[in-house]
């Protein structure tokens, strides 16, 4: 009999190595611990195993897992001639979206809609940063991909997912919550219903529902910390700095087992919460800088973590940090590292030696393109955080104030109304 995954199709492996793995793709799809050991377990079991050398490739590469990422993709395609078309081109598109090609990957799932790993990457979701940089287009391949997974109810919170992202929050909440009473412990359908709430200002609903499920059906959850930056972000909006101080030091100190989440989740918090009216002593960023990997740092895999990794530097005062990610993201392949990296880094490398007039300019001029950086909208807002930073700090108070009250006007927020409050001169303050 031949194996088959949770979507039925054929899997070219031992029977031991097709449960393990599909273990760990049943791990990944919850976004729940232990897919990186499942899958590793699987090619130990049967090391011809293609697909599963290829799906460790892509977790090391986009996660951040401990993957020799090069071995295991050479061993994929070297092992990919013995599988079935459908694993030839998995591990084809794989390979080439390493190398920053996603054609192959777009195409791959016109053919095989139901190849969840590879639609789950395709998407800009906590686990992966997409493979499009036009939002509507990841949209329109989760779209095409419907009909084939009916009320499958981890396509169900994909889609809630892709809703919020366009902003129809409603809808989002009804399918995120349709997928939670199927399958209380998906994590994909728990993080678009995290994002509804934050969008649109819900903060004390939010965070009351993320704390309870973060301690109880998402407790297994690999990327807690992710749900944990999401209620900071409520307490952050409402301007409980206690709270906020509480919750980084329980949940979001930077540990070497948080990786790129460290970097991701407990950095860009630490920015924001730097930034908020009437924050004092917030922790050094320096012990994120040791809990990310060395390679991230220099040379970050995607321009998502390329966003971050630019924050980092930009809060140590590390301007020759800056300075060589520039050159490096201007000399890159793709598009996006050298087209929005580059310039971003180079933005933040003159705000970091004190050029704020001229940082906040550039930053401006980067402002119609941050998109293509991927992630989400509450993640690339410290991107616009740092330009109303150095708006402030050369003292352009007018042009700040507009940039708070559009965001003031997409979400309510007591530390966004504190912020611009800080816009408006003492005279008329008083007045």
């Amino acid at each position: 009999m031949r194996c088959r995954d949770r979507y039925g199709y054929e899997l070219t492996s031992s029977p031991e190595a097709a449960r393990s793995y599909q273990r760990g793709v049943e791990d990944l799809l919850r976004l729940r611990s232990g897919a990186e050991r499942a899958v590793a377990a699987a090619i130990t079991l049967d090391p011809t195993f293609a697909l599963g050398h290829a799906t460790l490739a892509l977790l090391g590469h986009e996660m951040c897992a401990a993957v020799d990422v090069r071995a295991r993709i050479d061993d994929a395609v070297a092992l990919a001639p013995r599988a079935t078309e459908r694993e030839r081109s998995h591990v084809h598109a794989v390979a080439a979206h390493l190398e920053g090609d996603s054609r192959p990957l777009v195409a791959h799932l016109k053919a095989h809609p139901r190849d969840a790993v590879l639609l789950s990457t395709a998407v800009p979701t906590i686990a992966f940063a997409g493979v499009t940089e036009v939002p509507a287009e990841a949209w329109e391949i989760v779209e095409r991909a419907a009909p084939a997974y009916g009320d499958d109810w981890w396509f169900t919170g994909l889609l809630a997912f892709v809703r919020q992202e366009q902003g129809r929050f409603d809808e989002a909440m009804d399918l995120s919550c349709r997928s939670l009473r199927v399958e209380p412990t998906a994590g994909h359908s728990a993080h678009a219903r995290a994002h509804a709430h934050y969008e649109t200002g819900d903060h004390d609903a939010g965070l009351a529902w993320m704390d309870d499920w973060v301690l109880g059906d998402g407790a297994d959850t690999d990327s807690l910390s992710h749900f944990s930056w999401h209620a900071a972000l409520h307490e952050l909006s409402l301007g409980d700095l206690d709270a906020v101080r509480r919750r980084y030091e329980t949940q979001l100190r930077p540990g070497g087992a948080l990786g790129c989440r460290a970097l991701v989740d407990t950095g860009s918090l630490l920015f924001r919460w730097a930034l908020t009216p009437g924050a004092h002593d917030v922790p050094d960023l320096n012990a994120v800088r040791t809990a990310t990997p060395d390679a991230t740092l220099s040379r970050p895999a995607t321009p998502f973590l390329a966003m971050h990794t630019a924050v980092l530097h930009l809060a140590l005062d590390d301007a020759a940090a800056l300075g060589d990610l520039e050159a490096w993201a201007s000399a890159h392949q793709h598009p996006t590292q050298r087209e929005v990296v580059a310039p971003l880094a180079r933005a933040l490398h003159v705000m970091a030696n004190g050029r704020c007039d001229a940082a906040a300019d550039q930053l401006a001029a980067l402002s119609t393109r941050t998109w293509r950086l991927g992630g989400s909208d509450a993640q690339r807002e410290i991107v616009e955080e740092a330009r109303i930073s150095a708006l402030l700090r050369c003292g352009r108070l007018d042009e700040a104030r507009v940039l708070l009250d559009a965001r003031l006007d997409r979400r309510e927020s007591p530390r966004d109304r504190q912020w611009r409050r800080a816009t408006v001169p003492t005279a008329a303050r008083v007045s």
